[in-house]
């Protein structure tokens, strides 16, 4: 059985926003888009290492502040002519508290 952990409240994120949180597997970006999807990114881009929670959200993508890079959040590749993938993280939002899966954060620390 997975086990989640409230991590936040759904209005602490803003909309197209992100809020990090700190796990054993590292620091992880929590992401809302317009339309209020959710979305957990490992908050560090693969090319130089930026924070991708301080990125331009549109759509459901990211762009690094660092260097443009932009990443599907869906699926954690980098888009365009850029190469390289973040982690992704399984997460659910119910009644209003986003929740993430602590059995998947628990194996990618122990990795």
């Amino acid at each position: 059985m997975t086990t989640f952990i409230d991590i936040a409240a759904l209005e602490d994120i803003p909309r197209q926003g992100a809020r990090v949180v700190k796990t054993p597997a590292g620091c992880i970006a929590i992401f809302r888009t317009a339309d209020d999807q959710l979305f957990a990114l490992e908050d560090r881009c693969p090319h130089k290492g930026g924070p991708l929670s301080e990125g331009i959200v549109h759509g459901t993508s990211v762009t690094c502040p660092l260097h443009g890079w932009v990443f599907d959040m869906t699926t954690g590749q980098a888009q365009g002519a850029d190469e390289g993938a973040v982690r992704t993280f399984p997460m659910r939002h119910e009644g209003g508290r986003v929740l993430l899966d602590s059995d998947f954060m628990a194996r990618r620390s122990a990795a």
